[in-house]
């Protein structure tokens, strides 16, 4: 069997830490608009809640998939269709940082949750009533 000579393979030559420099924070314009992941659906696809109101169906762009990972809770950028309001295309993914200076510009709302995965659900106690053993009559049950 011949041996390997070479010092690794694809993940030799694609580097590290490619994606953490800085880079300059792009706002909204005109057919975009932001918005908070609200669930995963596989497929490159996730459905998110923009922060006009309106829940989207989106679609992750080709050139994101899978160099940018995308979770539950993140704030993304997408571009409308004109021909279809309820789908949109995820342009560009905010990290942590990014999504605080938009707060901090008044880009985002201040009901917004940053770096929370559970964005929108609202979930609040729910009261139990524990009984002794000595109060329950097993011949009613």
């Amino acid at each position: 069997m011949p041996k390997n000579k070479g010092k690794g393979g694809k993940n030799r030559r694609r580097g590290k830490n490619e994606n953490e420099q800085k880079r300059e924070l792009q706002f909204k314009e005109e057919g975009q608009e932001y918005a908070q992941v609200l669930r995963m659906l596989g497929n490159g696809r996730l459905e998110a809640s923009c922060f006009d109101g309106e829940k989207r169906l989106c679609h992750i762009s080709g050139r994101l998939r899978k160099k940018e990972w995308i979770n539950n809770g993140d704030i993304i950028l997408i571009q409308l269709r004109d021909y279809q309001n309820d789908k949109a295309d995820v342009i560009l993914r905010y990290n942590v940082d990014e999504a605080r200076n938009l707060k901090t510009y008044g880009e985002l709302p201040e009901t917004a949750r940053i770096n929370e995965t559970d964005a929108f659900d609202d979930v609040e106690d729910i009261p139990f009533e524990f009984v002794a053993e000595d109060d329950i009559d097993i011949d009613t049950l």
